[in-house]
């Protein structure tokens, strides 16, 4: 477990409790306030929000802080998280906040940072926020009065995002014909995702676009895709799409209700780009916990799959290394680079779309390279107990692996938000999978 006030994604926790409080918001605000100020001259921070009813207090709690530190802050509401990184690039700004916990209930709530690029910032910038916060050392740093910031509302943010993601669809293209459900989570989504569907021809059948601060992720949404998927054969729809609170996250239906998850959509997205010899290195990144049935897709149409740690940071620092362009995770979460800097689902989807356009083929059609390898997942309690040695785990996983050969993948890992151990088995068969985990969790357990 970490002590770091940041996690994989930012800030998160319970709204109104530790961390997520309104007195570490407001310090938060002033320690960003206090490290973005590089220059002698005014700065700018955006900040966006879901649709999250705790989304009030800490937009106006970051404001103060920022202001209190003569930043100056640019609001525009509720906005999908690739909607922040794209405003605050477009208007220039210092840097972005989006007040989110993404696929989470109600009640929670986070923030996370973007710097300057567009990108999330690092884990050492986080770690300075951390210090100011806890340590108080800037709690005399107060600007002269006529120095503090000022804070204003940015009314026109979805209508420029709307258009910025209907610019990566490719010109001339529609989608007329299509008939789409598409399910918002009740989150950052509702307004945007609709509006640029149906602006580019699509006929729509609308479901989670009624956000009241509570509804967010509940029974809707990538996180709960069974209303979605139903409603795809009950509308005789094309394809359902199904977004996250933040909406950067996407999970799709094909024509028969069936669920594509990121490892399907990646497959679909990768062999069209391979065959239209459109995809850099013929290579894509995706995480350790990304199905083996993605690689397998891949390689009759000479693609390859890069694996990194968990977690999407950790997928877009090897894309820029290796100036890659597509990314991403089993959650749905994608990145691809040449249209936004985060994963953007609104866009995902978009070009999910017009790959079915430009071949003229179903979704399930397009989804039939992709076969997913039948996996079992365990988790072994520490109990209180440290985390077991890296290497001990790494050798079981060896031993595991040249068991097993090419017919799976064994990751054992420590969680980083949990005191467990999580164990996951991929095999040609399931029955496998399931008594190599067993045997394994007995393993990790003895460490």
């Amino acid at each position: 477990m970490s002590d770091r006030l940041f996690g994989t994604d930012g800030i998160r926790g319970v709204a109104n409790t530790h961390p997520m409080t309104v007195d570490i918001a407001l310090r938060v605000g002033r320690a960003a306030g206090y490290l973005f100020q590089q220059e002698d001259r005014p700065h700018t921070i955006l900040i966006g929000k879901d649709t999250r009813l705790s989304g009030y207090m800490f937009e106006n709690a970051l404001t103060a802080g920022l202001c209190s530190m003569g930043v100056n802050v640019l609001l525009v509401g509720p906005l999908p998280t690739p909607g922040v990184s794209y405003i605050m690039r477009s208007l220039r700004c210092d840097a972005g906040i989006m007040i989110s916990a993404s696929h989470n209930p109600y009640h929670y709530n986070g923030i996370k940072f973007f710097g300057r690029d567009g990108f999330k910032i690092a884990d050492e910038l986080e770690d300075e926020i951390a210090k100011l916060v806890s340590s108080g050392s800037i709690d005399q740093v107060r600007p002269k009065t006529d120095r503090i910031g000022t804070a204003r509302r940015i009314d026109d943010a979805c209508g420029r995002y709307i258009e910025f993601a209907k610019a990566t669809f490719p010109k001339g293209m529609r989608l007329d014909g299509l008939r789409i459900v598409c399910d918002c989570a009740n989150g950052a989504s509702y307004k945007a995702a609709p509006n640029a569907l149906s602006e580019l021809g699509a006929e729509l059948i609308t479901m989670g676009n009624q956000p009241n601060g509570r509804n967010i992720n509940e029974h809707c949404g990538s996180m709960h895709p069974e209303e979605m998927r139903a409603a795809v054969i009950r509308e005789r729809a094309d394809v359902g799409i199904a977004f996250d609170g933040d909406a950067d996250r996407v999970l799709m239906a094909d024509e028969e209700g069936r669920l594509l998850d990121g490892n399907a959509l990646l497959a679909v997205l990768a062999v069209d780009m391979l065959e239209r010899d459109e995809l850099p290195r013929k290579t894509i990144v995706t995480t350790i916990m990304a199905n083996g049935g993605l690689r397998r897709a891949l390689e009759p149409f000479g693609g390859e799959v890069q694996w990194t740690q968990v977690g999407d940071r950790y997928v877009v620092e090897a894309m820029r290394e290796q100036e890659l362009i597509v990314g991403g995770e089993s959650s749905g979460h994608l990145i691809l680079l040449e249209h936004n800097t985060t994963g953007d689902a609104l866009i995902a989807a978009l070009q999910v779309l017009a790959t079915m356009v430009r071949r003229q083929q179903p979704l399930s059609g397009l989804a039939s390279v992709y076969h997913a390898m039948p996996e079992s997942h365990a988790s072994v309690p520490l109990n209180g107990k440290s985390r077991p040695d890296p290497e001990a785990i790494a050798a079981i996983c060896r031993e595991a692996e040249d068991h097993i050969q090419s017919a799976g993948r064994v990751v054992i890992r420590p969680s980083g938000t949990e005191p467990i151990v999580r164990v996951m088995v991929q095999h040609e068969s399931l029955r496998t999978a399931e008594a190599l985990v067993r045997e394994l969790v007995e393993r990790v357990a003895q460490l």
